[in-house]
């Protein structure tokens, strides 16, 4: 079961604050290495993303953001995860906002390591008209208090 929190940031005050998504390592996330598939290292970045949109992006039970779209990630696979009965924690904070976009940067980390670290861009996304769209000043508020 995968269990979310919020933190103020890391042990320093000078951090961005930063959204916690804990996240179980499951038998079958693993390749033929015995070690978590780079695949489903970026559900995991995916899970968390979710996690911080739609339910630290509520506001008395209304969803404050719109649709988003992935328009940009990249991933850094700095050490490889083993299967383990505590869960990982990912971490995301926002690093840009843009008139149609903004950036997440992300760590799949505990206490002794981190895994990974990766980078997503979303677009703002208007279903309707299958195009991009520009945020809300609802939506850069909210990522606002993440930089």
């Amino acid at each position: 079961m995968t269990q979310i929190e919020e933190s103020a940031g890391t042990d320093t005050v000078t951090g961005p604050r930063r959204h916690v998504h804990l996240a179980q390592v499951r038998y079958a996330d693993l390749d033929p290495q015995h070690h978590v598939n780079n695949v489903r290292m970026l559900t995991y970045l995916e899970d968390a993303r979710i996690s911080f949109l739609r339910f630290s992006g509520a506001v008395d039970g209304e969803e404050i953001f719109g649709a988003m779209v992935v328009a940009r990630q990249e991933a850094d696979y700095v050490a490889p995860l083993l299967p383990r009965s505590e869960p990982v924690r990912v971490e995301l904070w926002v690093t840009e906002v843009r008139n149609a976009s903004f950036s997440l940067a992300y760590e799949i980390l505990d206490d002794e390591r981190v895994y990974l670290r990766a980078r997503t861009v979303l677009v703002g996304f208007n279903v309707a008209k299958q195009s991009a769209r520009r945020l809300n000043e609802v939506e850069r508020a909210f990522l606002h208090d993440y930089m």
